[in-house]
């Protein structure tokens, strides 16, 4: 047999082994003129790649379950009775960092004003490099983290790896970033970076408003909304639970919750070869869930800094799995999806 044979064949072992048989045909559809490509599973519905204009970074939207459930919130891009209308850049399941050579890369929005917009970076995407079907399907994109005044910081370069069986899916995300204009710094900032925006029903019941300060001191205010159907519960790989997570490292992370009459178990998984590993989460209650290898200081009181830096013409490579499974939750099949992952 080729190594291309073996791999594969070994891939799906590890997959049978964690738990995750039977997989079905993934199709990836590009299309171009609607600025997506279509993800589906066994004919259905999963997700789409998009990079629609009114976004400034490529995001995967929106995340349903094998069932159809989405998981992913709708605003803005398609709100939906009774979800929050708060932090209009966390649009479905994207990466980027709030400080990157001394630009906030994650805030930017087309609620912000055009003098402060033209002061943020944008992830602009540039094209699908290659797409295909099959078990897995792969999508393989390319875009810039285009700095304000036009010039480029990064290049990224991603794979995406798209499975599927009758009960779950799952997505891995394999992005390069290489510095080939000059020095880049990912200075310590706690907004970042691999972020996930979830459905109301995920978020944590809260009987009381929250205001959040970003990394620049502008403040936004999370509204308390009426807790019926909101049952969310994060799990961390270390046994710590509820808004607890915050801030803690973990190589895997779990947000399990009935979204209608189906339980959900939302699970991602940081590889060991990524950057800052164990990463730090940042994972609200009020549906925001992210993975921050790139902050310390604020997670850590201080006690920690880490400033990452890639030098010119060098390049980082940032590795995450994200597992859409039933529940209810286990830790033992989330550890052993992470032993198959990290291995």
């Amino acid at each position: 047999m080729t190594r291309l044979v073996l791999a594969c064949l070994a891939a799906l072992v590890a997959f049978a082994t964690a738990g995750f048989a039977q997989e079905k045909t993934v199709t990836v559809a590009p299309r171009a003129a609607e600025r997506r490509v279509d993800v589906l599973v066994d004919g259905k519905p999963f997700t789409s790649y998009a990079w629609p204009e009114r976004l400034a970074k490529p995001v995967l939207y929106p995340i349903r379950t094998a069932r159809g459930t989405f998981v992913t919130r709708g605003f803005p891009l398609d709100p939906r009775p009774g979800e929050r209308v708060d932090h209009p850049h966390q649009v479905g399941f994207w990466f980027n960092h709030g400080d990157v050579n001394g630009v906030d890369f994650w805030n930017n929005s087309e609620a912000l004003e055009p003098e402060e917009r033209a002061k943020m970076g944008t992830i602009r995407h540039d094209e699908v490099v290659a797409a295909a079907s099959g078990s897995p399907g792969r999508l393989v994109t390319r875009a810039s983290w285009v700095m304000p005044g036009g010039g480029t910081a990064l290049a990224e370069r991603t794979t995406w790896i798209f499975r599927g069986g009758a009960d779950w899916r799952s997505i891995e995300r394999r992005t390069v970033l290489t510095a080939s204009d000059g020095k880049v710094t990912f200075r310590d900032n706690k907004e970042g970076a691999l972020g996930l925006r979830v459905a109301r029903a995920l978020e944590e019941p809260s009987d009381k408003p929250e205001v959040f300060t970003d990394a620049s001191g502008k403040p936004t205010t999370v509204a308390a909304l009426d807790n019926a159907g909101v049952n969310g519960v994060y799990t961390s790989s270390e046994g710590i639970t509820g808004a607890r997570v915050w801030g803690t490292r973990a190589r895997w992370m779990a947000l399990s919750g009935k979204v209608g009459d189906e339980d959900v178990v939302l699970l991602v998984l940081d590889h060991p070869k990524n950057p800052g590993h164990p990463t730090h989460w940042h994972a609200r209650g009020y549906g925001l869930f992210a993975a921050n290898p790139l902050g310390a200081k604020v997670f850590s009181d201080g006690k920690e800094e880490l400033n990452y830096a890639i030098e010119k013409g060098g390049s980082a490579t940032f590795r995450y799995l994200l597992v859409v499974l039933p529940g209810p939750f286990s830790k033992e099949r989330a550890e052993k999806a992470y032993a198959e992952f990290a291995r």
